[in-house]
């Protein structure tokens, strides 16, 4: 079943909440930028990859309305796992998030079952 003409998309809410989540996991990799300057053992590569990261991270937030961006901030929580190399409280971090991920990736899933089921709210207008 499809949503009524001129009902809210829920999708695009959550496209929302997806580029929320990936802006504030951006600041929140920006400040462990300055835990891997300091403690981190890689040194410039670290400093480097951590800034690229928060970088990549405002950019797929940007692009969550295309068909490839929820892709784009999938690969990206790997890439943060992975970042443990350059400080291990960045790959607790990505951890961290991956969890959150999981969940709105959950509430992606219900939304859809409900949409194709046609028992969301805005699909009961007459």
């Amino acid at each position: 079943m499809t949503l009524p003409a001129g009902a809210p998309d829920p999708f695009k809410g959550l496209r929302g909440v997806f580029a929320g989540t990936l802006a504030m996991e951006a600041i929140v990799v920006a400040l462990a930028l300055l835990v891997v300057g300091r403690f981190g053992d890689t040194g410039a590569v670290g400093a480097w990859y951590t800034g690229g990261l928060a970088v990549a991270m405002v950019v797929a937030a940007a692009v969550q309305r295309r068909r490839w961006g929820l892709g784009l901030g999938l690969a990206l929580q790997i890439a943060m796992v992975l970042g443990g190399f350059a400080h291990y409280a960045l790959g607790v971090a990505g951890v961290l998030f991956c969890l959150v991920w999981a969940y709105l990736l959950y509430l992606r899933r219900i939304v859809a079952r409900r949409m194709a089921e046609g028992s969301l709210p805005v699909q009961q207008w007459d």
